[in-house]
């Protein structure tokens, strides 16, 4: 027999374990055999992994594309192709672009531009506000990956429903069997905090950070999982910045709440005097907190398990938009988020090197739970026969410095991982088969990535 492809001379990793001198086999897209190298068939095309880390490929749940309508910052094509570059093979959209994914229509727009250029596979969500809450179930049928609401201002000023709104929309969408997921702050907190600093001239960049405080964080999440005990509906907490809103879910998981969480490798890496040493770069919503709420993140949500999926709320802006030739400028004149597909592999093996967390742990927040929380597993980030043979080669311990943010390929590329140093890369990503990327470079052709479908 002769199969398509076989990468062999790899360490295989799930979150079962791993597997030396091993690899895996590929035809007509799916994965066939998993095994030792010796074992495995004879091949069209054979990659030798010298002797690096095979994993299910990366599951980033948390990106703007900013397609349809926001192309100059970013599209389908720049993001995946990023994405590629980085070792990520799927993708999930949000669903803050222009127009906002709240309707049928404009979810079947988003999935029509992403099927025409993407080079990895991709999802999205919708929206819900307090204008389509009778869509939900055509919206669903429609094919969304699962629903978003924006409790706290945010890019794009998506108005967020009242929570008699919520509890209607908790129930509509708990009938869909889909999940809920939450931009979680409390918008009253923020706006309270922001006017206030404004009106005093505090304007420099840690002021932002100041005025979304961790209660804003915590007492969101605490009242939506609240609300989904009430309601049976199944909830996810976007972008965990703080320890204190990892123990919130924590209290939830420990109540029986389904109620998953995600957090980011800016929040895992960073403390907030990032935004003292690079400024308006580092802006974001949630802010990167201080040293004593990143160690509790670690211990409770990552240590003690709490944290599901590992993302990177990927958001592209131009220079101007983050203000980078005036980074310690007035803060309000500035734009939230910055680039994160091509840093979020090499941002987290360095943890793996030091012992912070395991290869098996790893793998199992960046891949298998992102697909498993979603509904895309084992399709999806698993390394099973008969599944998509999607995965991701990394050499965990080369070192290298991001030196230039140029070197990344979005059409935005403001990071604050420019300068920075790393232990670990992925050289090679494969979607259902097809070598996208080796060694950094994009060898895939755009419109080869397609829409996951969900049940």
């Amino acid at each position: 027999m002769t199969v398509d492809l076989v990468v062999r001379n790899c360490t295989v990793v799930t979150p079962a374990g791993r597997t030396s001198d091993a690899g895996v086999a590929v035809e007509d897209g799916e994965i066939v055999a998993v095994g030792r190298s010796d074992r495995l068939p004879e091949a069209d095309r054979v990659l030798d992994a010298e002797g690096n880390v095979l994993v299910p490929g990366i599951v980033d749940c948390h990106i703007h594309n900013r397609e349809p309508g926001l192309e100059y910052k970013e599209d389908w094509e720049s993001a995946t192709r990023a994405a590629a570059a980085g070792g990520v093979t799927t993708v999930v959209g949000m669903p803050n672009t222009d127009p906002v994914i709240d309707r049928p229509e404009h979810l079947a727009l988003k999935f029509e531009r992403g099927e025409a250029s993407a080079h990895v596979d991709f999802q999205s969500y919708a929206v819900v506000t307090s204008e389509n809450l009778d869509l939900i179930p055509e919206i669903d049928e429609t094919g969304a990956l699962g629903f978003k609401i924006f409790l706290g201002s945010t890019v794009g000023d998506v108005p967020p429903p009242n929570d008699g709104e919520i509890l209607e929309a908790m129930e509509r969408i708990r009938e869909t069997g889909k999940r809920l997921g939450f931009h979680e702050e409390n918008g009253e907190i923020i706006d309270h905090y922001t006017e206030r600093f404004k009106a005093e001239g505090r304007n420099e960049p840690i002021d932002h950070s100041h005025s979304r405080p961790v209660i804003a964080e915590r007492e969101a999440v605490e009242r939506m999982i609240t609300f989904a005990e009430e309601t049976g509906a199944k909830i996810h907490m976007f972008h965990v910045s703080s320890g204190s809103a990892a123990e919130a879910v924590a209290r939830g998981k420990d109540r029986g709440v389904d109620v998953t969480a995600e957090t980011t490798p800016h929040y895992l890496w960073f403390t907030e005097d990032v935004m003292r040493k690079k400024g308006n770069v580092a802006r974001i919503q949630p802010p990167i907190r201080d040293a004593e709420e990143r160690e509790i993140l670690w211990d409770v949500g990552i240590d003690q398990g709490t944290i599901d999926c590992l993302a990177t709320d990927h958001a592209p802006h131009t220079p101007a938009e983050k203000k980078v030739d005036d980074p310690f400028g007035n803060t309000w004149d500035a734009i939230s988020g910055f680039v994160g597909l091509e840093t979020e592999v090499p941002a987290m093996l360095p943890f793996v090197d030091q012992g912070r967390l395991t290869l098996e742990e790893w793998v199992r927040r960046h891949s298998t739970r992102p697909a498993q929380v979603w509904d895309m597993y084992p399709q999806k980030g698993s390394l099973q026969v008969g599944t998509d043979a999607d995965f991701t080669i990394v050499d965990p311990d080369r070192e290298w410095t991001l030196a230039d943010r140029t070197e990344l390929h979005s059409k935005n590329c403001v990071t604050p991982f420019e300068g920075e140093t790393f232990t670990g890369k992925a050289i090679a990503t494969v979607v259902r088969g097809n070598v996208v990327a080796e060694d950094g470079t994009v060898v895939g052709e755009s419109g080869y990535g397609t829409r996951v479908d969900v049940d």
